[in-house]
Protein backbone atom coordinates (compact mmCIF):
# COMPACT_ATOMS: atom_id res chain seq x y z
CA UNK A 1 0.00 0.00 0.00
CA UNK A 2 1.50 3.49 -1.40
CA UNK A 3 1.91 6.17 1.05
CA UNK A 4 -1.09 7.77 -0.67
CA UNK A 5 -3.20 5.27 -0.32
CA UNK A 6 -2.88 4.77 3.37
CA UNK A 7 -4.10 8.31 3.74
CA UNK A 8 -6.44 8.06 1.81
CA UNK A 9 -8.09 4.84 3.21
CA UNK A 10 -7.17 6.22 6.72
CA UNK A 11 -8.86 9.72 5.73
CA UNK A 12 -12.20 7.76 4.38
CA UNK A 13 -12.49 6.00 7.58
CA UNK A 14 -12.56 8.58 9.68
CA UNK A 15 -14.81 10.28 7.86
CA UNK A 16 -16.96 7.70 7.92
CA UNK A 17 -16.95 7.35 11.81
CA UNK A 18 -17.95 11.23 11.67
CA UNK A 19 -20.75 11.04 9.31
CA UNK A 20 -22.09 7.63 11.10
CA UNK A 21 -22.42 9.45 14.75
CA UNK A 22 -19.03 10.33 15.69
CA UNK A 23 -17.85 13.42 17.30
CA UNK A 24 -14.26 12.71 17.07
CA UNK A 25 -12.53 10.42 15.58
CA UNK A 26 -8.68 9.48 15.17
CA UNK A 27 -7.45 6.68 13.09
CA UNK A 28 -4.34 5.18 13.10
CA UNK A 29 -3.00 2.73 9.82
CA UNK A 30 -0.27 0.47 11.24
CA UNK A 31 1.91 -1.85 9.21
CA UNK A 32 4.67 -4.45 10.63
CA UNK A 33 7.29 -7.31 9.09
CA UNK A 34 9.04 -8.98 11.25
CA UNK A 35 11.61 -12.44 11.21
CA UNK A 36 12.78 -14.88 13.85
CA UNK A 37 15.14 -17.48 13.73
CA UNK A 38 16.24 -19.89 17.03
CA UNK A 39 18.61 -22.69 16.72
CA UNK A 40 19.19 -25.31 19.38
CA UNK A 41 21.97 -28.17 18.60
CA UNK A 42 23.13 -26.83 15.24
CA UNK A 43 19.38 -27.08 14.11
CA UNK A 44 16.53 -24.39 13.50
CA UNK A 45 14.18 -24.93 16.34
CA UNK A 46 11.56 -22.06 15.27
CA UNK A 47 11.54 -19.95 12.01
CA UNK A 48 8.83 -17.73 11.98
CA UNK A 49 7.68 -14.56 9.57
CA UNK A 50 4.87 -12.47 10.19
CA UNK A 51 3.43 -9.10 8.06
CA UNK A 52 0.52 -7.53 10.05
CA UNK A 53 -2.00 -4.60 8.48
CA UNK A 54 -4.37 -3.26 11.40
CA UNK A 55 -6.44 -0.03 11.49
CA UNK A 56 -7.49 1.47 14.84
CA UNK A 57 -9.85 3.71 15.69
CA UNK A 58 -10.62 6.05 18.35
CA UNK A 59 -14.05 7.03 19.04
CA UNK A 60 -15.36 9.92 20.53
CA UNK A 61 -19.57 9.59 20.66
CA UNK A 62 -21.55 11.93 23.03
CA UNK A 63 -19.19 12.02 25.61
CA UNK A 64 -18.22 8.58 25.57
CA UNK A 65 -14.79 6.96 24.17
CA UNK A 66 -13.86 3.46 23.03
CA UNK A 67 -11.05 1.83 21.15
CA UNK A 68 -11.17 -0.67 18.30
CA UNK A 69 -8.85 -2.15 16.04
CA UNK A 70 -9.42 -4.81 12.85
CA UNK A 71 -7.11 -5.92 10.11
CA UNK A 72 -9.34 -6.42 7.87
CA UNK A 73 -9.11 -3.53 5.68
CA UNK A 74 -11.37 -3.37 2.98
CA UNK A 75 -13.75 -0.75 2.54
CA UNK A 76 -17.01 -2.83 3.18
CA UNK A 77 -15.92 -4.66 6.21
CA UNK A 78 -14.45 -1.61 7.27
CA UNK A 79 -17.67 0.38 6.94
CA UNK A 80 -19.46 -2.34 9.03
CA UNK A 81 -16.81 -2.76 11.66
CA UNK A 82 -16.58 1.31 12.40
CA UNK A 83 -20.59 1.39 12.68
CA UNK A 84 -20.60 -1.37 15.16
CA UNK A 85 -18.18 0.35 17.06
CA UNK A 86 -19.84 3.79 17.36
CA UNK A 87 -23.76 1.74 18.51
CA UNK A 88 -21.51 0.21 21.09
CA UNK A 89 -19.92 3.09 22.24
CA UNK A 90 -23.33 4.44 23.11
CA UNK A 91 -24.04 2.19 25.57
CA UNK A 92 -20.92 3.15 27.33
CA UNK A 93 -21.03 5.45 30.62
CA UNK A 94 -20.13 9.01 30.02
CA UNK A 95 -16.95 10.69 30.93
CA UNK A 96 -16.22 14.36 30.17
CA UNK A 97 -12.07 14.22 30.29
CA UNK A 98 -12.28 12.24 26.80
CA UNK A 99 -11.48 13.79 23.87
CA UNK A 100 -8.99 14.69 21.43
CA UNK A 101 -5.94 16.41 22.01
CA UNK A 102 -5.43 20.49 21.78
CA UNK A 103 -4.72 20.75 17.72
CA UNK A 104 -2.49 23.52 18.97
CA UNK A 105 -0.14 20.82 20.27
CA UNK A 106 0.31 18.51 17.48
CA UNK A 107 3.24 18.03 15.60
CA UNK A 108 3.04 20.45 12.54
CA UNK A 109 5.24 18.30 9.97
CA UNK A 110 8.69 19.45 8.77
CA UNK A 111 9.62 16.23 7.47
CA UNK A 112 12.64 15.84 10.12
CA UNK A 113 14.77 12.39 9.58
CA UNK A 114 15.43 11.12 13.19
CA UNK A 115 17.10 7.94 11.28
CA UNK A 116 15.19 5.42 13.01
CA UNK A 117 14.59 3.15 10.38
CA UNK A 118 16.47 0.70 7.61
CA UNK A 119 15.74 1.16 3.82
CA UNK A 120 17.57 -2.48 3.54
CA UNK A 121 15.65 -4.22 5.53
CA UNK A 122 13.98 -6.13 2.59
CA UNK A 123 16.93 -6.83 1.11
CA UNK A 124 18.26 -9.24 3.96
CA UNK A 125 17.90 -12.43 2.42
CA UNK A 126 16.59 -15.37 4.70
CA UNK A 127 19.73 -17.29 4.63
CA UNK A 128 22.03 -14.73 6.33
CA UNK A 129 19.52 -14.36 8.83
CA UNK A 130 19.96 -18.12 9.91
CA UNK A 131 23.32 -18.24 9.25
CA UNK A 132 23.91 -15.32 11.71
CA UNK A 133 21.70 -17.48 14.07
CA UNK A 134 23.66 -20.42 13.76
CA UNK A 135 27.53 -18.17 13.86
CA UNK A 136 26.02 -16.77 17.69
CA UNK A 137 25.62 -20.46 18.65
CA UNK A 138 28.79 -21.63 17.50
CA UNK A 139 30.43 -18.84 19.52
CA UNK A 140 29.52 -21.27 22.28
CA UNK A 141 29.18 -24.58 21.37
CA UNK A 142 30.85 -27.42 22.60
CA UNK A 143 33.38 -24.66 24.23
CA UNK A 144 32.83 -25.98 27.82
CA UNK A 145 32.27 -29.12 28.99
CA UNK A 146 29.79 -27.75 31.61
CA UNK A 147 27.58 -26.53 29.21
CA UNK A 148 24.37 -28.01 29.57
CA UNK A 149 22.06 -25.89 26.77
CA UNK A 150 22.85 -23.02 24.04
CA UNK A 151 19.90 -21.14 22.55
CA UNK A 152 20.78 -18.79 20.05
CA UNK A 153 18.83 -16.55 17.37
CA UNK A 154 18.56 -13.58 15.40
CA UNK A 155 15.36 -11.51 15.12
CA UNK A 156 14.28 -8.01 13.50
CA UNK A 157 11.11 -5.97 12.76
CA UNK A 158 10.36 -2.91 10.74
CA UNK A 159 7.14 -1.29 11.27
CA UNK A 160 5.36 2.40 10.37
CA UNK A 161 2.64 3.90 12.02
CA UNK A 162 -0.06 6.78 10.09
CA UNK A 163 -2.46 8.92 11.97
CA UNK A 164 -5.15 11.40 10.84
CA UNK A 165 -7.75 13.08 13.85
CA UNK A 166 -10.67 14.90 12.90
CA UNK A 167 -9.23 17.62 14.23
CA UNK A 168 -6.50 18.15 12.00
CA UNK A 169 -3.55 16.16 12.66
CA UNK A 170 -1.76 14.17 10.25
CA UNK A 171 1.38 12.44 10.47
CA UNK A 172 3.20 9.11 9.91
CA UNK A 173 6.69 7.13 11.41
CA UNK A 174 8.87 3.94 11.10
CA UNK A 175 10.95 2.15 12.82
CA UNK A 176 13.26 -0.91 12.71
CA UNK A 177 15.35 -2.99 15.06
CA UNK A 178 17.56 -5.89 14.53
CA UNK A 179 19.21 -7.98 17.26
CA UNK A 180 21.14 -11.28 18.19
CA UNK A 181 20.86 -13.20 21.49
CA UNK A 182 22.54 -15.99 23.03
CA UNK A 183 20.90 -18.07 26.61
CA UNK A 184 23.62 -20.20 28.09
CA UNK A 185 23.04 -22.93 30.89
CA UNK A 186 25.90 -25.06 32.46
CA UNK A 187 26.12 -27.67 35.18
CA UNK A 188 27.22 -26.15 38.42
CA UNK A 189 26.58 -29.26 41.01
CA UNK A 190 23.75 -28.47 42.51
CA UNK A 191 22.83 -25.41 40.64
CA UNK A 192 22.33 -24.94 36.47
CA UNK A 193 23.48 -21.28 36.20
CA UNK A 194 21.97 -19.63 33.49
CA UNK A 195 22.98 -16.51 31.52
CA UNK A 196 22.10 -14.47 28.13
CA UNK A 197 23.71 -11.74 26.95
CA UNK A 198 21.76 -9.95 23.23
CA UNK A 199 22.84 -6.82 21.30
CA UNK A 200 20.46 -4.74 19.34
CA UNK A 201 20.62 -1.94 16.44
CA UNK A 202 18.27 0.13 14.39
CA UNK A 203 20.39 -0.68 11.36
CA UNK A 204 21.83 -3.96 10.42
CA UNK A 205 25.34 -2.45 9.42
CA UNK A 206 25.55 -1.52 12.66
CA UNK A 207 24.19 -4.30 14.92
CA UNK A 208 27.17 -6.17 17.23
CA UNK A 209 27.24 -9.49 15.19
CA UNK A 210 30.32 -11.31 17.28
CA UNK A 211 31.41 -12.34 21.03
CA UNK A 212 27.24 -12.81 21.91
CA UNK A 213 27.24 -16.43 22.50
CA UNK A 214 30.92 -16.34 24.13
CA UNK A 215 29.76 -13.66 26.35
CA UNK A 216 26.10 -15.22 27.61
CA UNK A 217 29.05 -18.56 28.23
CA UNK A 218 31.45 -16.48 29.80
CA UNK A 219 28.63 -15.08 31.80
CA UNK A 220 26.95 -18.58 33.16
CA UNK A 221 30.39 -19.90 33.91
CA UNK A 222 31.14 -17.31 35.95
CA UNK A 223 28.10 -18.20 38.11
CA UNK A 224 29.25 -21.23 39.01
CA UNK A 225 29.62 -21.58 42.90
CA UNK A 226 26.60 -19.20 43.94
CA UNK A 227 26.25 -18.81 47.23
CA UNK A 228 24.55 -16.90 50.04
CA UNK A 229 26.84 -14.28 52.31
CA UNK A 230 25.78 -12.76 55.48
CA UNK A 231 23.12 -10.22 55.36
CA UNK A 232 23.99 -6.40 55.89
CA UNK A 233 24.04 -3.08 54.28
CA UNK A 234 26.36 -3.12 51.94
CA UNK A 235 27.24 -0.72 48.65
CA UNK A 236 25.14 -2.10 45.28
CA UNK A 237 26.68 -2.00 42.10
CA UNK A 238 24.05 -2.50 39.25
CA UNK A 239 25.03 -3.37 35.66
CA UNK A 240 24.18 -1.08 32.97
CA UNK A 241 21.64 -3.23 31.14
CA UNK A 242 20.13 -4.55 34.75
CA UNK A 243 19.70 -0.83 36.01
CA UNK A 244 15.93 -0.60 34.31
CA UNK A 245 14.57 -2.79 36.72
CA UNK A 246 15.39 -0.58 39.38
CA UNK A 247 14.70 2.91 37.68
CA UNK A 248 11.13 1.52 36.07
CA UNK A 249 9.57 2.21 39.70
CA UNK A 250 10.94 6.10 39.40
CA UNK A 251 9.62 6.11 35.91
CA UNK A 252 6.19 4.70 36.70
CA UNK A 253 5.84 7.30 39.89
CA UNK A 254 6.07 9.69 37.51
CA UNK A 255 3.23 8.37 34.79
CA UNK A 256 -0.22 10.64 34.81
CA UNK A 257 -2.15 7.28 35.62
CA UNK A 258 -0.15 6.35 38.70
CA UNK A 259 -0.27 9.78 39.90
CA UNK A 260 -4.01 10.32 39.11
CA UNK A 261 -4.69 7.25 40.62
CA UNK A 262 -3.28 8.13 43.73
CA UNK A 263 -0.38 5.69 43.16
CA UNK A 264 2.56 7.16 42.87
CA UNK A 265 5.57 7.97 45.86
CA UNK A 266 6.15 11.35 43.33
CA UNK A 267 2.99 12.98 43.34
CA UNK A 268 3.68 16.87 44.19
CA UNK A 269 7.47 17.16 43.72
CA UNK A 270 8.21 18.85 40.91
CA UNK A 271 11.18 21.11 41.76
CA UNK A 272 12.34 19.17 44.58
CA UNK A 273 14.78 16.95 45.56
CA UNK A 274 13.77 13.71 44.86
CA UNK A 275 16.98 11.35 44.53
CA UNK A 276 20.80 11.91 44.49
CA UNK A 277 22.51 14.65 42.71
CA UNK A 278 24.03 12.12 40.86
CA UNK A 279 20.99 11.76 38.92
CA UNK A 280 20.57 14.17 35.56
CA UNK A 281 18.57 12.57 32.21
CA UNK A 282 16.81 13.96 29.68
CA UNK A 283 14.11 12.58 27.94
CA UNK A 284 14.70 13.50 24.24
CA UNK A 285 12.65 11.84 21.66
CA UNK A 286 14.15 14.31 19.01
CA UNK A 287 17.86 12.73 19.44
CA UNK A 288 19.13 11.37 16.04
CA UNK A 289 19.29 7.27 15.85
CA UNK A 290 17.81 6.67 19.20
CA UNK A 291 15.92 3.76 19.70
CA UNK A 292 12.93 6.09 21.11
CA UNK A 293 13.15 8.69 18.61
CA UNK A 294 10.24 10.00 17.39
CA UNK A 295 8.40 13.43 15.99
CA UNK A 296 5.34 12.56 17.77
CA UNK A 297 3.69 10.52 20.29
CA UNK A 298 0.48 8.31 20.19
CA UNK A 299 -1.80 10.92 20.67
CA UNK A 300 0.21 13.50 18.01
CA UNK A 301 1.48 15.39 20.40
CA UNK A 302 4.54 17.31 18.60
CA UNK A 303 8.02 15.34 20.67
CA UNK A 304 9.79 17.80 22.87
CA UNK A 305 13.42 17.52 24.89
CA UNK A 306 12.35 17.42 28.72
CA UNK A 307 14.69 17.70 31.47
CA UNK A 308 13.84 14.55 33.69
CA UNK A 309 15.85 14.82 36.62
CA UNK A 310 18.62 17.96 36.97
CA UNK A 311 20.90 16.82 39.80
CA UNK A 312 18.00 14.90 41.48
CA UNK A 313 15.33 17.47 41.27
CA UNK A 314 12.26 16.54 39.32
CA UNK A 315 11.43 18.41 36.04
CA UNK A 316 8.69 16.68 34.66
CA UNK A 317 5.61 14.15 34.87
CA UNK A 318 4.59 12.09 31.57
CA UNK A 319 1.03 12.96 31.52
CA UNK A 320 -1.05 12.24 28.76
CA UNK A 321 -4.36 14.40 27.54
CA UNK A 322 -6.98 12.06 29.27
CA UNK A 323 -5.19 12.24 32.83
CA UNK A 324 -3.79 16.05 32.12
CA UNK A 325 -7.62 17.09 32.25
CA UNK A 326 -8.06 14.63 34.94
CA UNK A 327 -5.46 16.91 36.65
CA UNK A 328 -5.83 19.98 35.32
CA UNK A 329 -2.66 20.13 34.22
CA UNK A 330 -0.94 20.84 31.10
CA UNK A 331 -0.35 17.79 28.65
CA UNK A 332 3.39 16.67 28.46
CA UNK A 333 3.38 13.28 26.95
CA UNK A 334 2.14 9.77 28.11
CA UNK A 335 5.33 8.27 27.08
CA UNK A 336 9.13 7.96 27.52
CA UNK A 337 11.37 7.81 24.63
CA UNK A 338 15.22 8.50 24.90
CA UNK A 339 16.48 8.74 28.38
CA UNK A 340 19.72 10.44 28.06
CA UNK A 341 21.69 9.90 31.60
CA UNK A 342 24.50 11.99 32.67
CA UNK A 343 27.63 9.67 32.97
CA UNK A 344 30.38 9.72 34.99
CA UNK A 345 34.08 8.95 33.70
CA UNK A 346 34.57 4.92 34.82
CA UNK A 347 33.53 2.16 33.05
CA UNK A 348 32.35 -1.02 35.36
CA UNK A 349 35.58 -2.05 36.00
CA UNK A 350 36.45 1.26 37.35
CA UNK A 351 33.69 1.27 39.64
CA UNK A 352 34.27 -2.38 40.77
CA UNK A 353 38.24 -1.04 41.69
CA UNK A 354 36.60 1.83 43.68
CA UNK A 355 34.08 -0.73 46.27
CA UNK A 356 35.91 -1.70 49.74
CA UNK A 357 32.79 -4.26 50.22
CA UNK A 358 29.69 -4.59 47.66
CA UNK A 359 27.59 -6.38 45.73
CA UNK A 360 27.71 -6.47 41.87
CA UNK A 361 23.98 -7.27 41.00
CA UNK A 362 24.24 -8.68 37.52
CA UNK A 363 20.28 -9.93 37.82
CA UNK A 364 17.08 -9.65 39.23
CA UNK A 365 14.85 -12.66 40.43
CA UNK A 366 11.12 -11.65 41.20
CA UNK A 367 9.86 -8.74 43.48
CA UNK A 368 7.87 -5.76 43.16
CA UNK A 369 7.59 -2.28 44.38
CA UNK A 370 4.65 -0.77 46.20
CA UNK A 371 3.49 2.44 43.88
CA UNK A 372 2.15 4.65 46.33
CA UNK A 373 4.94 3.81 49.04
CA UNK A 374 8.05 3.05 47.08
CA UNK A 375 8.59 0.13 48.98
CA UNK A 376 10.30 -2.74 47.16
CA UNK A 377 11.69 -6.06 47.49
CA UNK A 378 13.37 -7.90 45.27
CA UNK A 379 15.72 -11.24 44.50
CA UNK A 380 19.12 -10.38 43.20
CA UNK A 381 22.37 -12.36 41.42
CA UNK A 382 25.85 -11.17 41.26
CA UNK A 383 28.64 -11.22 42.47
CA UNK A 384 30.97 -10.23 45.92
CA UNK A 385 33.18 -7.10 45.77
CA UNK A 386 36.16 -7.02 48.13
CA UNK A 387 38.89 -4.59 47.94
CA UNK A 388 38.03 -3.72 44.42
CA UNK A 389 38.22 -7.35 43.09
CA UNK A 390 34.92 -9.59 42.48
CA UNK A 391 35.50 -12.66 44.73
CA UNK A 392 32.53 -15.04 44.47
CA UNK A 393 29.23 -15.31 42.70
CA UNK A 394 26.35 -14.49 45.09
CA UNK A 395 22.76 -15.70 44.89
CA UNK A 396 19.40 -16.57 46.84
CA UNK A 397 19.69 -12.86 48.17
CA UNK A 398 17.36 -10.13 48.50
CA UNK A 399 17.14 -6.02 48.45
CA UNK A 400 15.19 -4.25 50.52
CA UNK A 401 14.14 -0.70 51.15
CA UNK A 402 12.17 2.12 49.90
CA UNK A 403 12.40 3.79 46.23
CA UNK A 404 13.09 7.14 47.78
CA UNK A 405 15.79 6.32 50.45
CA UNK A 406 17.56 4.12 47.23
CA UNK A 407 17.73 7.04 44.36
CA UNK A 408 18.77 9.32 47.34
CA UNK A 409 21.90 6.73 47.86
CA UNK A 410 22.92 7.17 44.30
CA UNK A 411 26.47 7.83 44.64
CA UNK A 412 28.78 7.05 41.42
CA UNK A 413 27.09 7.02 37.42
CA UNK A 414 29.45 5.18 35.49
CA UNK A 415 30.25 6.05 31.47
CA UNK A 416 29.11 2.35 29.97
CA UNK A 417 25.21 3.79 28.79
CA UNK A 418 23.31 1.14 27.27
CA UNK A 419 23.00 1.88 23.78
CA UNK A 420 21.22 -0.91 22.90
CA UNK A 421 17.88 0.15 24.65
CA UNK A 422 15.42 3.55 24.32
CA UNK A 423 16.70 3.79 28.23
CA UNK A 424 20.19 4.39 27.61
CA UNK A 425 21.03 3.25 31.96
CA UNK A 426 24.52 3.06 32.80
CA UNK A 427 26.42 1.60 35.16
CA UNK A 428 24.91 3.01 39.28
CA UNK A 429 26.79 2.66 42.68
CA UNK A 430 24.20 2.52 45.62
CA UNK A 431 25.58 3.01 49.61
CA UNK A 432 23.78 1.54 52.32
CA UNK A 433 21.40 -1.32 50.97
CA UNK A 434 19.86 -3.62 52.54
CA UNK A 435 21.12 -7.02 51.41
CA UNK A 436 19.78 -10.02 53.27
CA UNK A 437 20.88 -13.89 52.52
CA UNK A 438 22.20 -16.21 55.44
Amino acid sequence: MTKEEKYNLAKWAMQFALDHGADEASIILSQSKSSNVDVREQKIDTLKEAIQSSLSVRLFVDNKYSAHRTNRLDKKELAHFIEQAIAGTKYLSPDPFRSLPDAGLYYQGGNQDLGTVDQSYDTIDPKTKVDLAFQVEQEAYKKDDRIISITAGYGDNTSSRLMVTSNGFEGETANSSFSLYASVSVDGGDARPSEAWSERAIFFDQLKKSDIGTTALDRALKKIGQAKISSGKLTMLVENKTVSRLFSPLMAALNGYNIQQKNSFLIDQIGKQVASEKLSLTDDPLVAGGMGSRLFDGEGLASKKRQVFDRGILGTYFIDTYYAKKLAVEPTTGETSNLIFETGDKDLAGLITGIKKGILVTGFNGGNTNGSTGDYSYGIDGFLIENGEIIQPVSEMNISGNMKELWMSLVEVGNDANLTSSWQTPSMVFEGVDFSGS
